[in-house]
């Protein structure tokens, strides 16, 4: 299997050059030459089968040759030994043809632990052969900062350094970042939103000098391993309802696009994906371009559910790849118009292709705390305020009663306490494994939204660590 980068110019990768480059050099995101499929038998064997195992299924034919078959199979069911449900990803019923995917069952309560914990071994294995070392840089807008740290922490071939927007992330979250004591993690709280943390990310991917010196990686959903890792949970929850002789909705609370793509990499697989929901809050950028057909960047607004707090979706370059028939001159001149004048228009094919799959729902700070509330009500679930929105997105985008929808649960509500409490007057409980969070010490650095403090910060954390 080779990887190609959506915007054409930077060579072809094997799956390990992939992994390891995260970003591509042109700036563009790595995508499989060609999309493997799963046949029907092998679709109706997954449903009875353990969540690895069908995690083996769906990843293999993207990594290919490049890690023999027995090294694979135990790097995956590793990767998933350690989470709190024997199901590891529990679907449950909460209504008539309404679905909820649990995927808070990891060891940081997200949905990120699915793909990183599986990638932070990719990495170790990698490297290991290859007697390497990686810098880590993440930005986050909660929860991938957590789980990367977890996935990453006291690994001898990776320093990492997580970057979050100052006063922008749940304490819950911030704390599970700042209270890991290992050498190797470094967090950084720059004073400015998601989207400036990620452009900090993208612009030290482009510095070639920084990139090379530093051997620079990506753990973010830019990087392809993510998106394959969380395609996983699609394909599964899919097979257990009956596919592929059944059709399945899914409604995906949605910030950078990744999560919800992997569901189109699940689709393209072979799984009948009726349609894909996408769930925003106010920062609605994707809601208005399945509406328009324009993508336009406005100011983002803080809200009550923050991971979706972004107003540049990284991973929706790799949809438009799609979308224009794989043309890399035209996404190269789509991404350069918006990050130059904030706006770009999809062609009427490519808007057509994306209103024949996808929807899209908004819902404000007050219609989240109403939902979590009404489903409290009804059947005494807590959910988070991400999940919030994928219900209502569900329940609002509906258009065929017989195919199930599957509503995607991000977050455990334990990790956003105060909106829970709020709208249910039910506090949500630290999970065991939480325990203490609150009273251990706090490590980070503010930095300021500026490039050079950043780089000058990675520089001087690295040649310390490496003088040690």
């Amino acid at each position: 299997m080779r990887y190609v980068s959506t915007r054409g110019t930077a060579r072809s990768l094997g799956f390990e050059d992939t992994l390891l480059a995260g970003l591509a050099e042109d700036g563009g995101l790595y995508l499989p030459e060609s999309w493997p499929a799963l046949a029907p038998d092998a679709l109706r064997e997954i449903a009875g089968q353990p969540y690895a195992e069908a995690a083996l299924r769906v990843i293999a034919p993207f990594v290919g040759a490049e890690i023999a078959a027995p090294a694979l199979a135990a790097l995956v069911r590793d990767s998933y030994s350690g989470f709190g449900h024997r199901a590891v990803a529990p679907l449950k019923q909460l209504g008539e043809g309404l679905w909820l995917l649990e995927l808070f069952h990891g060891p940081t309560l997200a949905f990120k632990d699915y793909a990183l914990q599986l990638v932070g071994r990719l990495f170790d294995h990698a490297l290991a052969r290859r007697g390497e070392r990686v810098t880590v840089i993440a930005a986050t807008s909660g929860d991938t900062g957590s789980a990367a740290i977890e996935a990453l922490k006291d690994r001898a071939s990776v320093e990492a350094f997580i970057l979050h927007p100052k006063g922008r992330v749940s304490e819950v979250q911030r704390r599970q970042m700042t209270t890991v004591d290992a050498a190797n993690i470094h967090n950084v709280a720059v004073e400015g939103t998601f989207d400036d943390c990620q452009d900090l990310v993208k612009a030290m991917f482009a510095d070639a000098r920084f990139r090379r010196e530093f051997r620079l990686s990506a753990v973010n959903s830019i990087n392809w391993a993510r998106i394959m890792a969380q395609a996983v949970f699609y394909v599964a929850a899919g097979a257990a309802l009956g596919a592929p002789d059944r059709r399945v909705a899914f409604a995906v609370p949605t910030g950078n696009f990744g999560n919800i793509f992997a569901g189109w990499v699940a689709r393209a697989m072979g799984l009948p994906v009726e349609r894909l929901v996408i769930g925003s809050n106010r920062n609605d950028i994707l809601t208005r371009f399945v509406e328009t057909g324009e993508m336009a960047m406005r100011p983002v607004e803080a809200s009550l559910s923050p991971a979706m707090d972004i107003q540049v979706s990284s991973n929706f370059e790799r949809l438009l790849f799609e979308l224009s028939g794989r043309n890399a001159e035209r996404v190269a001149a789509a991404m350069a118009e918006f990050r130059a004048g904030g706006r770009f228009r999809a062609s009427a094919e490519e808007w057509r292709g994306m209103r024949a799959l996808f929807d899209a729902v908004r819902l404000d700070d007050e219609g989240t705390k109403r939902t979590i509330r009404e489903i409290y009500e009804t059947t005494g679930e807590l959910i988070d305020p991400h999940t919030a929105i994928g219900i209502h997105a569900a329940l609002h985008a509906r258009r065929d009663p017989r195919v199930p929808v599957i509503a995607i649960a991000t977050a455990h509500p334990a990790k956003f306490p105060d909106a829970v409490e709020a709208a249910t007057g039910a506090r949500p409980p630290l999970p065991a494994r939480l325990a203490g969070l609150f009273d251990r010490a706090e490590r980070f650095t503010v930095l300021p939204n500026d490039l050079g403090a950043v780089q000058g910060f990675i520089r001087r954390r690295v040649s310390v660590q490496g003088a040690a």
